[in-house]
C-alpha cells in the first residue's frame, strides 16, 4: 500500500530528528579532543537547531490542506508507517542519543557515528520527499537533503584527515 504523507506528518518527525542531531553533536563534544572536530561538531549542532526551527516554522505556517490526512486512516496506519521509517534512524529517540554518545571511544568513533546519523537523515528525507504532496514542501526537503549531504562530506573529509 502506498502512502501520500502530508507535510505536517513529515515535519513533526523531522523536528525530532533534527533535535536529536543537535543533542548528539553537543553531547559528543565531551568525547572529542581534536579542536577542529570540536569546532565542526559545534557548527553542525547550530545547523541542526536552524533546521529544527525551520521545520517548526513551516509546520506552524502550513495551510490546512498540508495537515489534513490524505487518506481515510482510522487505524493510524500512516503515523505507524512514518514512525517505523523514522525508527530506523540512528537517533530517533533522545535515549538513543545518550546511549550512542556514551559508546564513543574517541574522535574517529564520533565522526563515524555522526556520518551514520547524517546518512540516516538523508535516507529518511529522500524516502519521504516524493510522498509529500506539495511542490513547495518537496523543494524544501530537497534543499535539506543537499545540506545533509554537505554535512556528510565535511565529516568524511575530517575522518580522512585524522586517519592519515
Amino acid at each position: 500500500m502506498g502512502y501520500d504523507f502530508n507535510a505536517g506528518e513529515v515535519f513533526r518527525v523531522a523536528v525530532q530528528i533534527e533535535e536529536n542531531g543537535r543533542k548528539f553533536y553537543e553531547e559528543s563534544l565531551k568525547n572529542i579532543d581534536d579542536s577542529e572536530i570540536k569546532a565542526l561538531f559545534a557548527d553542525l549542532a547550530l545547523q541542526e537547531i536552524e533546521h529544527r526551527k525551520l521545520f517548526e516554522t513551516l509546520l506552524a505556517e502550513l495551510p490546512p490542506e498540508s495537515t489534513t490526512p490524505t487518506v481515510w486512516d482510522p487505524e493510524n496506519e500512516i503515523d505507524k508507517y512514518l514512525n517505523m521509517m523514522a525508527g530506523n534512524h540512528v537517533f530517533i529517540s533522545g535515549a538513543d542519543v545518550k546511549t550512542q554518545v556514551d559508546s564513543i571511544k574517541g574522535t574517529a568513533d564520533a565522526l563515524k557515528l555522526a556520518m551514520e546519523f547524517e546518512k540516516d537523515s538523508i535516507i529518511f528525507f529522500l524516502s519521504i520527499q516524493e510522498a509529500v504532496k506539495g511542490e513547495k514542501d518537496q523543494e524544501f526537503i530537497k534543499s535539506l537533503v543537499k545540506e545533509e549531504q554537505g554535512h556528510l562530506k565535511r565529516l568524511t573529509l575530517e575522518l580522512r584527515r585524522i586517519s592519515s
